[in-house]
């Protein structure tokens, strides 16, 4: 399970996305998961759907890594359709007892699944594309604006970024600290839940120390190389908005108002209740 958190990862690439403004991609990914909670109708999905496969083979990461991402969650998007499949209600198709399962329930699952999927899927596209580098200056110049309210702007994007790169290094450390503890003989694979927990403690306290030390030599480091913050700093690479990002932009707004017409076109194709 540990092995399908994909989140954080950097796949260094040279496709037209890879090649785009950080700032952009992360304007046109909010953009993007707002629309597809706007798609109202199966029409305005499919194209949600059909351009988000197009916008992952442009990208030209392995569709296994995209996929591998949603594994880890196929839990939570399981427990959200049922849901809606129990509770929502309209014309019963199948009925037991107290389960009541109804087309209107079918049809907001399907719909609601499909959202979920997408949204994770546009949003593992900014980190696949986007070094932990250039997502620091993009999130810095994107939030520019607050330093007149007091904000450390620097500061919180400097945060942000080294919190999402160390997702994938904790979860490789948690794996390193499982296995050493069941090359000692712990059981974490079986008995009661309460068992179970316990049976992570030896785990998180090992991470707790880990991650503590990890942040001190990071802090070190930093030192070393006089990091004194944002004041003052100057960048090898200058973000610049480029004709490729502005084509890209005119493209998704050409979308979203695409799907937006549908939805007002096509009220009889409406799937949400």
């Amino acid at each position: 399970m540990l092995k399908d958190i994909t989140i954080g990862q950097f796949f260094p690439g040279k496709s037209f996305i890879h090649k785009m403004d950080p700032r952009m991609k992360i304007i046109l990914m909010f953009g993007l998961i707002v629309f597809v909670f706007m798609a109202g109708n199966a029409i305005s999905m499919g194209v949600v759907l059909l351009s988000t496969v197009l916008i992952l083979l442009i990208t030209r990461v392995p569709f296994k890594l995209y996929f591998k991402g949603l594994k880890a969650i196929w839990m939570i998007i399981i427990l959200t359709s049922l849901l809606n499949m129990f509770y929502i209600k309209g014309t019963v198709i199948f009925e037991w007892k107290f389960i009541s399962i109804t087309w209107e329930g079918v049809r907001q699952s399907i719909f609601i699944t499909l959202r979920i999927v997408c949204m994770i899927l546009i949003s593992s596209v900014l980190t696949y594309t986007s070094s932990p580098t250039a997502l620091t200056d993009a999130i810095e110049r994107l939030l520019a604006p607050f330093k007149l309210v007091g904000l450390k702007v620097h500061e919180l994007a400097m945060m942000m970024t080294i919190a999402l790169r160390f997702i994938p290094t904790l979860i490789e450390e948690v794996e390193k600290i499982m296995n050493a503890q069941k090359a000692r003989g712990a059981d974490m694979d079986s008995g009661r839940l309460t068992e179970r927990i316990k049976a992570m403690i030896p785990v998180f306290i090992p991470l707790f120390v880990s991650s503590i030390r990890r942040a001190v030599e990071l802090a070190a480091a930093m030192e070393c190389r006089c990091y004194t913050g944002g004041k003052g700093r100057t960048r090898m690479k200058v973000l610049r908005y480029k004709f490729r990002d502005f084509f890209a932009f005119t493209v998704i707004a050409a979308l979203c108002a695409g799907i937006l017409y549908i939805n007002f076109r096509f009220p009889e194709w409406k799937m949400t209740v």
